[in-house]
């Protein structure tokens, strides 16, 4: 089930590594998007009806027998259309130009000459200018189709940009949608606006509103259940859903211990006190750490905690009686089909459950009111809910909690003590000013001891490591380059209020080679 929206753009997914990035940068420009593979893109045309059609980059070469096609149906249909990358190289191909494998494509930057005026150039690029833009290509056009004109060039793509007017088909080589083209989403947004004629009026309030009505149309007089895990997806998907149903919604807090410093007060806090929500608040600590006592293996640690979580819940689940629905903070990358390098769409789809297997197990149905949305749309409709901000801007945390953040065995000694000095850390940073400038920042306790001096007395106390890093969705990240000043104040705070930690260090590792998290 998925809103119905007067004004939406269908991507077409030829299986580019950034195809998101395009239905982002859409969505910035006021207009509501959806990604479909290639191989089911008619079916997303029917049920969409697109004010227009963006073609996705992709892999494959044109040329070569069996790759990804256009339905013809989107060239006959009379919307805009606009290919990017491969997208342009095949529609080319299909209305009757030529494409060459390449030898010596672009890749990275290149600059742009404004050969003549164009639609997708209103209020930003002049005939004669030069811009940046982003290349990675290997093919390219090099006879254009009948009705195309070439408003733009580069000294490796004489075809760089490409308009048929008429038809209001346009193709371009480079990749508007990454951050290296610096107006690329500006471009993006002329398509969607002027070309396509989309008012760019969707806003997280249309969003919520529809969501409501979408909510109190599925439920009906239905019990809905949802698993609170303390991050921002669950307590969005709870504030919406309680907003269109009320006492229907019952929620479930299962604090395993393993939740950072104050976290568990204020989610009941946020529940009970400022939204009033039906909440079931569980202090699971003891069964929790019993469970762990002994495990060093991160994965058995990943594993125990996943089931015993399951476990605890459907338990409860039940005392509630009569649930016919089961609440979930899946979002939309999560859900996105995506596209494999041979051309054929992937094994699976990706798929991230906050209590996976609990819908077949207790025979519920799903409600998942943030499957169409991006992380950072999820924080901008809690803000839109009246979530504190302190809640809505929070980093990601792991869902096995700090088990995972203390290599080797996990008790409730070690916990205190990373709590205190992942506490200390996050406060220093946000008394910097940097906490929204840093992805996700946390504080590891290491199982090694090292010998240490306080006081004059002899110290043989526990290492705590720091990992912070920027990112734009968790796929890759850089370490975030703190001053020495800071790390040195950090230390000093941890080493002196912290009872059991007498070292700090900080981990200078980007992903990849390393992980994000330690476990």
């Amino acid at each position: 089930m998925s809103i119905a929206h007067e004004e939406t753009i269908l991507i077409v997914d030829f299986g580019s590594q950034v195809t998101q990035l395009i239905a982002r940068r859409v969505r910035e420009a006021g207009v509501y998007s959806e990604i479909a593979p290639f191989n089911n893109a008619e079916a997303a045309f029917e049920r969409l009806k697109p004010k227009g059609i963006i073609l996705s980059g992709g892999p494959s070469s044109v040329t070569d027998d069996g790759s990804p096609r256009i339905p013809q149906a989107f060239l006959d249909a009379d919307i805009p259309v606009l290919g990017i990358c491969y997208g342009q190289q095949v529609m080319t191909t299909q209305l009757g130009g030529q494409v060459e494998g390449g030898e010596g494509g672009e890749f990275g930057r290149a600059f742009i000459e404004i050969a003549e005026s164009c639609v997708l150039f209103d209020g930003l690029w002049k005939v004669g200018e030069k811009h940046q833009v982003w290349m990675s290509h290997g093919d390219k056009v090099t006879e254009f189709a009948p009705g195309f004109r070439i408003v733009a060039t580069t000294e490796g793509a004489p075809f760089a940009i490409i308009a048929d007017d008429e038809k209001r088909f346009y193709g371009m080589q480079f990749h508007p949608e990454v951050v290296h083209t610096p107006d690329g989403g500006k471009l993006i947004a002329n398509f969607v606006r002027h070309v396509c004629g989309c008012a760019g009026d969707w806003s997280m309030a249309e969003f919520k509103a529809a969501k409501v009505k979408e909510i109190r149309e599925q439920v009906g007089d239905g019990k809905v259940i949802c698993g609170l895990s303390g991050g921002v997806d669950s307590a969005v998907a709870a504030v919406l859903i309680h907003e269109a149903i009320g006492e229907q919604l019952t929620c479930v807090f299962v604090d395993h211990g393993l939740m950072r410093m104050g976290e568990a007060d204020q989610v009941v806090s946020l529940f009970k006190g400022h939204y009033n929500i039906p909440l079931v608040h569980l202090d699971v600590e003891t069964l929790f750490l019993n469970g762990l006592k002994g495990e060093t293996d991160p994965e058995k640690k990943r594993k125990f905690i996943g089931k015993t979580f399951i476990d605890v819940f459907e338990i409860e689940a039940k005392k509630v009686g009569g649930a016919d629905f089961l609440a979930q903070g899946t979002l939309y990358p999560d859900v996105i089909e995506s596209v494999s390098f041979t051309g054929g769409p992937s094994v699976t789809i990706k798929s991230h459950h906050n209590v996976g297997g609990l819908p077949e197990r207790m025979n519920m149905q799903l409600v998942e009111p943030l499957r169409e949305l991006f992380k950072d749309e999820v924080r901008a409709l809690g803000r839109e809910l009246g979530l504190p901000e302190i809640f809505v801007g929070r980093h990601p945390f792991p869902g096995p909690g700090l088990a995972i953040r203390i290599p080797g065995e996990v008790t409730k000694d070690r916990c205190d003590i990373l709590r205190k000095a992942d506490a200390i850390y996050l406060e220093e940073i946000r008394n910097a000013g940097l906490y929204d400038a840093i992805w996700q920042a946390f504080a590891v306790l290491l199982p090694v001891k090292t010998v240490g001096v306080m006081g004059d007395q002899r110290t043989y106390d526990n290492v705590c490591g720091l990992r912070a890093v920027t990112s734009t969705d968790g796929m890759t990240a850089d370490v975030y380059p703190f001053d020495a000043s800071f790390l040195t104040r950090v230390s000093t705070r941890i080493v002196n209020e912290v009872k059991g930690i007498n070292r700090v260090v900080y981990d200078y590792t980007s992903k990849p080679p390393g992980t994000i998290e330690w476990e």
